[in-house]
């Protein structure tokens, strides 16, 4: 899998490097393999402005990667989840019925298949519905309004966060009418297709809901109405964001506040200006991402919530978690610990290097790794102020969020657990 992602990124760069992509006709290759390791990695960290610096055929190019990225991450982590879940066929994983651990060749395809369907009816039709308010309200003209629909359209469901214009989405704070659209394309994509295909089969039953569900769902509202509450009462009367919009424009802002940190990578306010306690819940919803086999990033909304279980169950003293009338096995408890672990370690490793290599201050810095690491791509316009050794470090931690995170669940998932013949003494350290 890293491979593949790396293949892509190559040939990106090499494309993104002909001077028919340029505005100015001039090759900048460190720019040019930047914004492909961003575009497939659906990150959204830019070092260029992406309106202006490219020309149509570099958007292009952008767009086709940021499809090929967002839809082969989410095809193989929905595999993933099948091949781990353990059922007969992959359609019968799905449907969540029969144990066993036997895939058929013929139901992987059809699986493919509903992916890539579904994935075009959610974009299209976001990207039609931009197409008629950029055509009818901001004077587009119909080639223009199209392309910025289609473009936005994929960028958002993918949870890349690439647009069009120099100030991202930040002219269009107070629009509902493309905050909405692009706020549910983002989540739709993000959620994760097993939890859509289930959910779609229990809505009501919510006793039928398997551990995965439970806390996705659970994870994402709770998630969503702290990330709101927080920015809303933060930013309300900050004059460098929310403060000179009147109420339609905050509490859009403030919607878009809470669900764009979630891997999304627009902004619809000036990041360098957000206070203190904004960048604190801004940095722990980046680090958490969304669901599992979608195209967010982060650790992972299960990941997070089970582990938060996984306290609460220690510290009331049980033997088990147990979660939704289930015990949670010690494998799947130490499988989200070493991925939370290991998230941990990469994103202060990176911090030190930048810290090194940059006299920036910290908080930027932290932000700035933060969203590579979660795939968000948000800035505090730092990006692109960075030097070319902070830039390939920057790169290294948005393929490392992206692919490793996939390749650690699986490889934690899928491997064989080593059965030991005899126990050794038991012993009690000191912990805490």
């Amino acid at each position: 899998m890293p491979s593949s992602f790396l293949a892509v990124i190559v040939v990106g760069t090499l494309l993104l490097s002909l001077p028919i992509a340029h505005a100015s006709g001039r090759t900048n290759h460190l720019a040019a393999a930047f914004t492909a390791v961003s575009a497939v990695c659906v990150t959204g960290l830019v070092t260029v402005d992406t309106a202006t610096y490219w020309t149509p055929f570099g958007q292009a190019i952008i767009l086709l990667l940021i499809q090929v990225g967002g839809l082969g991450t989410m095809t193989l982590a929905t595999l993933l989840v099948l091949l781990i879940r353990g059922r007969i066929t992959l359609v019968a994983s799905l449907r969540a019925q029969s144990e066993t651990k036997t895939m058929a060749l013929g139901d992987v395809r059809r699986v493919l298949v509903r992916i890539v369907r579904a994935t075009l009816v959610a974009e299209s039709s976001v990207a039609l519905w931009l197409t008629i308010r950029f055509r009818t309200t901001y004077d587009d003209d119909l080639p223009t309004a199209l392309w910025h629909g289609v473009f936005h359209a994929v960028s958002a469901f993918n949870n890349a966060g690439f647009a069009l214009y120099s100030d991202n989405l930040v002219g269009f704070v107070s629009d509902g009418w493309i905050i909405a659209p692009i706020c549910l394309s983002i989540i739709a994509g993000g959620f994760g297709y097993p939890a859509f295909f289930e959910l779609a089969r229990h809505g009501r039953q919510v006793s039928r809901w398997s551990i995965y569900l439970r806390l996705t769902v659970v994870g994402y509202t709770a998630l969503f109405v702290v990330g709101l509450v927080v920015f809303l009462l933060s930013e309300w009367d900050n004059p460098g964001t929310l403060g000179p919009l009147d109420m339609q424009g905050k509490i859009w802002g403030g919607i878009a506040g809470a669900v764009f940190p979630r891997t999304a990578g627009f902004n619809a306010i000036d990041y360098g200006d957000i206070r203190p306690e904004t960048l604190v819940v801004n940095l722990v919803l980046m680090f958490i991402g969304g669901g599992s086999a979608g195209t967010a990033g982060g650790i992972k909304v299960t990941t997070f919530f089970l582990l938060g279980y996984v306290i609460w169950s220690e510290t009331r003293g049980w033997s088990e978690v147990r979660l939704g009338h289930r015990r949670i096995s010690g494998a799947t408890q130490r499988q989200a610990l070493t991925v939370a672990l290991l998230g941990v370690g990469l994103v202060t490793s990176a911090v030190i290097a930048l810290v090194v290599l940059t006299d920036h201050p910290l908080d930027r810095v932290v932000f700035e790794v933060v969203s590579a690491f979660g795939t968000v791509g948000l800035s505090m316009n730092l990006t692109p102020q960075l030097p070319p050794s902070a830039q390939l470090v920057i790169m290294g931690v948005m393929f490392c969020g992206r692919v490793g995170t996939v390749t650690v669940a699986s490889a934690l998932a899928l491997s064989r657990a080593r059965t030991f013949h005899y126990h050794l003494p038991e012993e009690h350290t000191i912990v805490g």
